[in-house]
């Protein structure tokens, strides 16, 4: 039977450039950063509205939405408590 795929994985990849864990990270702060925008755009709030919302400047937010940017989970999840959401964090 003969393999469908050749070569490593992207995983195994990325770990041999020793990229893997900062990839990871980038990938997971856009999911959230897609989620947040998702349920603002749900509540038609616009990035001005939710700086209000949490008494910052809008250049705030822009950073909050920003996945190259990092973001201290507080303020992550002050956040997602204005858009009806909480964050939920696990280690595995």
């Amino acid at each position: 039977m003969s393999r469908k795929h050749h070569g490593s994985s992207l995983d195994s990849l990325l770990k041999e450039e020793g990229i893997f864990e900062e990839a990871q990270a980038l990938a997971i702060k856009e999911v959230v950063v897609w989620q947040l925008t998702e349920a603002m755009e749900k509540q038609s709030l616009s990035k001005a509205r939710l700086a209000a919302m949490l008494k910052t400047s809008r250049s705030q937010v822009d950073r909050l939405l920003d996945p190259t940017r990092d973001v201290t989970l507080s303020t992550l999840q002050r956040a997602a408590a204005v858009v009806g959401r909480k964050v939920q964090i696990e280690l595995v």
